[in-house]
């Protein structure tokens, strides 16, 4: 299986987050992909591709071209204002405010287009993430041209990230900038399948809409996990897309025995469906260590999922979310590439 890498990724680097009231270093940092990448180098799963450049358009029919043009002067504009550390938001608008227009200051917008305080706009924010686009649309030209599969190791990931906002660490959203570039191809059906353990919830609202994406998702319950406001049960799509969406929200401790069952439920809708392509968002922070997640995944399961996603018998894009335990990180992604590659040369 080939693989597609951007050293870019580094440009991403921040000093802090805000989680759990304090301020502290980033769980989603640059040692992530280097421990990726050197897994996928050690094992020799396959060629390492770098990046293509696609320019603005493939984003621009994803994203709004406000919230693109703010992410790319973003970091400026805080310079400007306050000085050379990781831009933050201030506030947000909630029940009873208004969401309809757009404040002048770099305060007021880095609000108006996040959701969290845990994702800083860095020096090398704009220049990290269309690179990480642009490792997902030259792992999905690989496909349309005949690959029948390939890894687009992205960082930052992407999935949080919709149309006009970011946070959980996604500014783009690379998964739906791949997925749409699949449709513009000729691509008549595209299903995503989101393995990371938080939901979704950026790809979920881009694809809400429509028929020719379906969206299946496994993930911790928004009763209990963040982002909180999305993936429950009952959100199964929107107008053209009702009835494509779909959400399996799994509570604390679950395990391989509980996801098992789930995952191969999940497949057959996927099966159902018929895509002409698979794109999995995957994420392995459903692993039993990793220390912003609490379900209870072992390093072996994820030799499991590979093999069941391989069944599907589809051309298939792999594209990097989460996964925060950075010791195991490499081991537990190469484990589905390993068990997918070798699943597909057995038959």
């Amino acid at each position: 299986m080939l693989t597609v890498y951007s050293d870019n990724h580094r440009l991403q680097n921040a000093r802090f987050e805000l989680i759990d009231g304090k301020l502290l270093p980033p769980f989603e940092n640059p040692l992530r992909a280097d421990r990726v990448l050197a897994q996928v180098q050690q094992v020799g799963l396959g060629a390492v591709l770098p990046i293509q450049t696609f320019g603005l358009d493939p984003i621009l029919r994803v994203h709004d071209p406000g919230y693109v043009a703010f992410l790319q002067t973003a970091w400026s504009d805080w310079v400007t204002a306050h000085g050379e550390y990781d831009a933050l938001p201030l506030n947000w608008a909630v029940r009873t405010m208004r969401h309809d227009r757009v404040p002048e200051t770099i305060d007021g917008r880095l609000s108006y287009y996040s959701f969290d305080a845990g994702t800083p706009i860095t020096s090398g924010t704009w220049q990290a993430i269309t690179a990480s686009a642009n490792v997902a649309l030259t792992a999905q030209q690989q496909i349309a041209q005949g690959a029948g599969s390939a890894f687009a190791l992205c960082r930052p990931p992407g999935h949080h990230a919709a149309k006009d906002f970011y946070g959980g660490y996604c500014f783009l959203n690379n998964a739906a900038i791949a997925a749409q570039a699949f449709c513009d191809a000729g691509a008549a059906r595209v299903a995503i399948l989101d393995l990371d353990y938080h939901h979704g919830n950026g790809t979920q609202a881009i694809f809400y809409e429509r028929s020719d994406v379906l969206f299946v998702s496994l993930h911790g319950h928004p009763s209990q996990e963040y982002p909180y406001f999305l993936g429950f049960e009952d959100e199964l799509g929107q107008g053209a897309g009702a009835g494509y969406n779909q959400n399996y929200p799994l509570r604390w401790g679950t395990d391989w025995s509980q996801y098992q069952t789930v995952l191969a439920e999940a497949l057959n809708r996927i099966k159902t469906y018929s895509p002409d392509v698979l794109l999995v968002s995957l994420g392995v922070d459903t692993f039993e260590q990793d220390p912003i997640s609490e379900f209870k995944l072992k390093s072996a399961d994820y030799l499991k999922i590979g093999a069941s996603l391989a069944g599907l018998k589809k051309p298939t894009l792999f594209v990097l979310e989460g996964g925060y335990a950075i010791e195991q990180i490499g081991v537990n992604v190469v484990n589905v590439l390993t068990a997918f590659e070798e699943a597909e040369l057995s038959r």
